[in-house]
């Protein structure tokens, strides 16, 4: 995409081709019309043509885009914020609707995989949050108390255990969470328009948004080429957002996230380094995560854009950290080098919009995309549908609100990353 083979790196080099699609022209009508051809968009889209719906998606790009066709590609459940954090900041109702939500939302995900036949790589042996250091086994140990209380298949692992499913002694311990795994986030997003479509969704990309207007009881929705009436209009662009939408983009700070993937490693390296293909992050603020995909190899990344002077460091970073987590690897090659965008609230917390009547969306998921985008969607559609009611929704109803000093702690993080990763001695 782009003509940039950092903005999606390994993922564009080993998906599937999406469907052939093509930009809106003309005028059309719908049920709803989606903003935004990622998970979110494409989850709604999807349930609502299952369910009857005439359904419009437009994308300003193409399918995966944004922080779908970029991230790591951990299917998640729940969200940073500690468990029992959530009533206190969310308030009891929806605090614990959230929790169950998303607490569930990796089976969501593997569901549709298997029920549309995605091809995208899924691996279900779970996800290791890993421990550095006594602070780091501190929060660990604290999410586990929470999550088991609340009968998630999650447990505590020991250092020497870890060590055994990660290949490295580099960490004190480690959360196993068998609801969550990993996919190929750039194939799944694009196996879930294809069901889209083959449900009968227009999917229509390379399409924009240039404005929305209230006609009577419907909207309409303008493209540069094109119009799409409609009853409702999900808004699905998350940190990505421009036009009439950007106003959500604003409400978040971008994150600047890489990742690098090593060629594929031998046979021998791959039955000692991940061989149960768990996805692994840390504990630490810059934070590293690792996995592997099916051809063996290692993806790695951690917070910083590789873009001007980032690229040098972060890469000189990651090798030596590569090196130490794995001192059989040697010296590493890597095949593929790309980044992307992180949107983050101030709450670390999604959000949940009423634009307009009949206009909303999910938004600000905090690299957390693939599992509670996908549940969102679902959301969404059930909300349309009449399945559910906006006062039993999984998230109390906020307007946008920009961040203080947005911008300047975008730049800081960036240049931040890369002072840490210059300066870091260890991983």
């Amino acid at each position: 995409m782009l003509n940039d083979p950092r903005s999606h790196g390994l993922w564009e080099k080993t998906a599937a081709e999406p469907p052939v699609t093509s930009s809106l022209k003309g005028a059309v009508s719908a049920d709803v019309v989606i903003v935004g051809g990622g998970y979110t968009g494409l989850s709604s889209a999807l349930h609502l043509a299952e369910a009857g719906s005439k359904v419009a998606l437009l994308e300003a790009r193409e399918i995966g885009f944004g922080g779908s066709g970029r991230n790591v590609g951990l299917i998640n459940a729940g969200m940073w914020v500690m468990p029992n954090d959530l009533p206190g900041v969310l308030g009891a109702v929806h605090g614990e609707r959230l929790l169950d939500l998303l607490g569930n939302a990796p089976k969501l995900v593997m569901e549709l995989i298997d029920r549309h036949g995605i091809a995208c790589e899924l691996e279900r042996n779970g996800t290791l949050h890993c421990a550095v250091g006594a602070d780091g086994l501190k929060e660990i140990e604290q999410r586990v108390a929470q999550w088991t209380a609340r009968g998630a298949p999650v447990r505590l692992l020991d250092a020497a255990e870890t060590a055994k499913r990660i290949g490295s002694d580099a960490y004190a311990g480690s959360l196993l969470d068998m609801r969550a795994g990993t996919l190929q986030p750039l194939a799944y997003v694009r196996g879930l328009a294809h069901a889209a479509v083959k449900a009968g969704v227009a999917i229509h990309t390379s399409s924009p948004v240039a404005a929305t207007e209230r006609k009577g009881s419907r909207w309409s929705v303008k493209t540069e080429s094109g119009e799409v009436s409609a009853d409702w209009i999900i808004v699905a662009t998350d940190a990505y957002s421009t036009g009439p939408f950007e106003q959500v983009r604003n409400e978040q700070i971008y994150l600047p996230y890489f990742n690098f993937a090593t060629v594929p490693l031998g046979h021998n390296l791959r039955q000692s380094i991940l061989p149960g293909r768990e996805g692994v992050w840390d504990t630490k603020d810059i934070l590293s995560s690792f996995r592997m995909d099916q051809a063996g190899r290692l993806v790695f990344g951690s917070v910083g854009a590789l873009r001007n002077t980032g690229l040098a460091v972060h890469k000189g970073w990651a090798k030596r950290a590569l090196k130490r987590l794995f001192p059989v690897i040697g010296d590493v090659e890597f095949e593929c080098e790309w980044y992307g965008q992180i949107g983050m609230t101030d709450n670390a917390l999604p959000r949940f919009h009423k634009f307009a009547p009949n206009v909303i969306g999910f938004s600000g998921y905090n690299g957390r995309g693939i599992a509670p985008g996908t549940v969102f969607g679902r959301t969404l559609a059930d909300h349309i549908l009449g399945r559910l009611a906006e006062a039993d929704l999984p998230l109390p109803l906020t307007a946008p609100t920009e961040p203080s000093f947005r911008a300047l702690k975008e730049i800081w993080y960036e240049a931040g990353a890369q002072v840490a990763h210059f300066a870091d001695a260890r991983f």
